[in-house]
């Protein structure tokens, strides 16, 4: 079970006439990339539940999180505490405290002692109940003035919010070619706990994501799901091009402690066992996925729940919820029909998963041909292109032509 000794003490603001100057200047500092997370618990609720959710949301995450039975609160404060533990939040912040109830704030409690974050309880209330007063008596704490740790958030002359950056590839269909490998005919993989030499030693570079692809996806795969190994095993899939054979093979004490490396096992007929590095982008999700499993005190697959959740869509299906799919066969053209002839508008076709085996070693080790429908091969293996990869280089019909100038 994780557990932090020794929490920093809970910080409680009294703000007797609910001004609004203060919540406004909570709600400013507001800034999960910078370690500091505001929560509005939903009001008319008092189940634990919620404000469980309420957390996520405050994260970024979708909510209701589904696959666990109904009004159960342990999984949502066990996934809540992986991503506070995965992402920079050292400090949370929550308005309304004095309307808390008493498994509420004990949950509240047990999210502390297990990530150590600074929690900051904002009562806009002249009195602290009385529950509440008694168990802050069995912790460390200490009492503040709103107008000392809350000031004035907006100047007295407002100013226009600088406008977010836009998203180039925001609603468009992401096709990675490292996800043409994700549906392969290798065999079952057993346990193994070999010491992989790093995949570049084996001359083994999967495709390479342009930036602005490598962030769309990153946005995408933190807001897409609440649970870290759905979006962790995509991600892993992106920068490997595994299979889902050696995704499902993957333990947790095959990814290091930092999260940079991750090791990948097969039995010889891919390329090998290998040590992948980690992109940044891509070890927060990791890194929560590991920890969901330290909280419930176990070990096991990586690319699993360890919450044993249940219903949740399978790897794939969960891709093309994000809208990234790999390379597609290119569309048929349309026909021209006659003046005033209405043309039958066709519905869109599904996405294909081809079947690859481009990243194997040799090319005697299946009898199956390879099924990839007209979608083009990933770049091959050769000596020759794994020199260029190793300098960043890119195939020329990658990506869409009117964002090539942003690589």
């Amino acid at each position: 079970m994780l557990d932090c000794p020794n929490p920093p003490p809970v910080t409680v603001v009294l703000d007797p006439y609910d001004d609004v100057v203060h919540t406004r200047a909570a709600l400013a500092s507001h800034a999960p990339q910078h370690g500091r997370l505001t929560v509005h618990p939903t009001p008319g609720t008092d189940a634990a539940i919620a404000l469980a959710y309420d957390v996520l949301a405050a994260l970024g995450k979708p909510v209701p999180v589904a696959g666990y039975r109904h009004l159960d609160p342990a999984p949502a404060w066990s996934i809540a505490a992986a991503w506070i533990l995965a992402t920079p939040i050292t400090h949370l912040t929550l308005l309304r405290a004095h309307l808390l109830t008493p498994h509420r704030f004990r949950a509240l409690l047990t999210l502390r002692r297990r990530t150590g974050v600074r929690l900051v309880l904002v009562c806009h209330h002249r009195a602290v109940r009385a529950f509440l007063e008694r168990e802050l008596r069995q912790v460390d704490h200490s009492i503040a003035e709103a107008s000392a740790l809350l000031p004035e958030a907006e100047p007295t002359i407002p100013q226009r919010r600088a406008p977010q950056a836009a998203r180039p590839l925001a609603n468009r269909w992401i096709d990675l070619p490292a996800l043409t490998t994700l549906r392969t005919f290798d065999e079952s993989i057993g346990p193994c706990r070999c010491a992989a030499p790093l995949a570049a030693d084996r001359d083994f570079f999967p495709p390479v994501m342009p930036p602005v692809t490598e962030a769309e996806v990153s946005w995408r795969l933190h807001r897409a799901t609440a649970h870290p190994y759905l979006a962790a095993q995509l991600a892993t899939a992106a920068f490997t091009a595994a299979s889902t054979t050696q995704l499902d093979a993957a333990h947790a004490r095959d990814l290091s402690a930092n999260g940079t490396t991750l090791t990948l096992h097969d039995h010889g007929l891919r390329r090998g066992c290998m040590t992948h590095p980690v992109p940044a982008w891509a070890r927060p999700l990791l890194r929560a996925t590991a920890l969901l499993w330290r909280i419930g005190g176990g070990s096991g697959p990586l690319f699993s729940d360890p919450l044993r959740s249940a219903g949740l869509p399978s790897l794939m299906a969960f891709a093309e919820g994000c809208r990234i799919r790999p390379p597609q066969p290119p569309c048929p053209k349309r026909p021209h029909g006659r003046r005033g002839t209405p043309l039958r508008v066709k519905e869109p076709a599904a996405t294909i998963w081809p079947v690859c085996s481009a990243h194997y070693g040799l090319a005697w080790v299946r009898d199956e041909p390879d099924l990839m429908q007209g979608c083009p091969y990933p770049p091959p293996h050769t000596r020759k292109t794994i020199e260029r990869r190793k300098k960043g280089w890119l195939p020329p019909d990658y990506g869409l032509r009117e964002l090539r100038h942003l690589r």
